[in-house]
């Protein structure tokens, strides 16, 4: 094979050049945007860094990008063995006996819902159990702040198979400055693809002219596929894969860390009406804290407009700590806002989509890969996304996953 087109220079775009490249093939690697690393971005935060989206290394231990970390020398924080958890309930803390049952209602959802064997959405699977208060805010945390999905929507067949474990590492100089440092290749940045001929020779059609390759493979969200006309059109109906949204909003602190600890993480109960938010305190001994808001939550606020999300961070902090808790700067992380992805990240209607779709198209010319097309577990996530793009370069062209 002499040469493939690679489309998005997030992560997996990134590491599928890099696989290519390493085979001596010939790689041209687009970008829409103006910069590398897709929805892995680091800003800065009064002197810290602030992930607008991915932020940790899940299942560190078989994660990929911890041994490249480890191996440029970066500095990683181990969040697990520093995180203190809080739960509110209202503006207090809850109680050790609440706690309990929470714990106990959280046994029972998770064994109801891994039992099922028949494709059905997640939130019909508990609908016996809805009768515990503590089910709601549950299911608001499994579904919506983790899968950044909606209950009605998602698979509950892939739930079962995107349960993250292992340690979670975080690191400290941002995951997106990682991504930037040391997956950084040569890229041709704000070159979106208008179209995509891949019944031959692969033709790509940019702002810039046309591409022809041997192959493609393309890394974009499933929300911006739809952006791109494929020539024959793709053999898969990508709605079966909506865009999920984590909304983030990071506020600095006025007034010191309020009682606080580094990387305590906090959640309240809710009601079925009521939003979720989770907040991690002082991450890597920043001197902010990071709001969490996802899944249908988090689309309600989008829709709200700009503001609506740091306005109710705000009043939620407010609500748990009172007014005393000073508030200065914020970033909010929307990434329905961003044109190029539309969303945080993929989730699934049925449990076999992400499988059918990352199975190479015209005998290996064509393969789309991203955190939207993993099975393993790590869907959703910088490693998964690794690891897909890992594998589509040594697929595409081949005919075989």
């Amino acid at each position: 094979m002499r040469h493939v087109l690679v489309v998005g220079a997030g992560v997996a775009g990134l590491a599928a050049a890099r696989r290519l490249r390493t085979r001596g093939v010939r790689v041209t690697l687009l970008e829409a945007a103006e910069r590398i690393g897709g929805r892995a971005h680091s800003v800065q935060l009064g002197g810290f860094a602030f992930d607008r989206g991915a932020s940790w290394l899940h299942d560190a231990d078989r994660n990929p990008l911890t041994e490249l970390a480890l191996a440029a020398g970066e500095r990683l924080i181990d969040c697990d063995a520093l995180r203190r958890r809080r739960v509110m309930i209202g503006d207090r803390v809850a109680t050790a006996a609440e706690l309990r049952a929470r714990a106990e209602a959280w046994a029972r959802l998770e064994h109801v819902a891994g039992a099922v064997t028949a494709e059905m959405p997640f939130g019909r699977t508990i609908d016996g159990l809805r009768d515990d208060p503590w089910i709601a805010s549950i299911e608001a945390w499994e579904i919506g702040q983790i899968q950044a999905a909606d209950p009605a929507l998602m698979s509950v067949l892939d739930w079962q198979i995107n349960q993250l474990e292992g340690r979670n590492l975080s690191p400290a100089c941002g995951m997106g400055e990682l991504v930037a440092r040391h997956l950084a290749t040569t890229v041709e940045l704000a070159t979106p693809v208008t179209s995509l001929d891949w019944h031959g020779p692969i033709r790509a059609e940019t702002a810039r002219g046309t591409i022809v390759a041997d192959a493609a493979i393309v890394t974009v969200s499933v929300a911006a596929l739809a952006g791109i006309r494929f020539v024959p059109e793709l053999p898969h109906d990508v709605s079966r894969l909506p865009m999920g949204l984590l909304t983030k909003v990071a506020l600095r602190s006025l007034n010191g860390r309020m009682g606080l600890a580094v990387e305590e993480a906090i959640s309240g109960q809710i009601v079925p009406g009521e939003t979720m938010m989770s907040v991690v305190a002082w991450p890597g001994g920043a001197d902010h804290v990071v709001a969490f808001i996802g899944g249908n939550a988090a689309w309600a606020l989008h829709r709200e407009g700009a503001g609506a999300a740091e306005d109710f961070a705000r009043g939620q902090l407010r609500r748990w700590f009172g007014a005393g808790f000073e508030m200065g700067e914020a970033v909010v992380a929307d990434w329905a806002a961003e044109p190029w992805h539309l969303g945080a990240y993929a989730y699934a209607k049925d449990g076999l989509i992400r499988g059918e779709m990352a199975v190479p198209l015209g005998e290996g010319r064509l393969m789309l890969a991203g955190e939207a097309f993993v099975v393993d577990g790590l869907a959703g996530t910088v490693a998964g996304a690794f690891l897909s793009g890992e594998r589509a370069a040594a697929a595409v062209g081949l005919g075989q996953p």
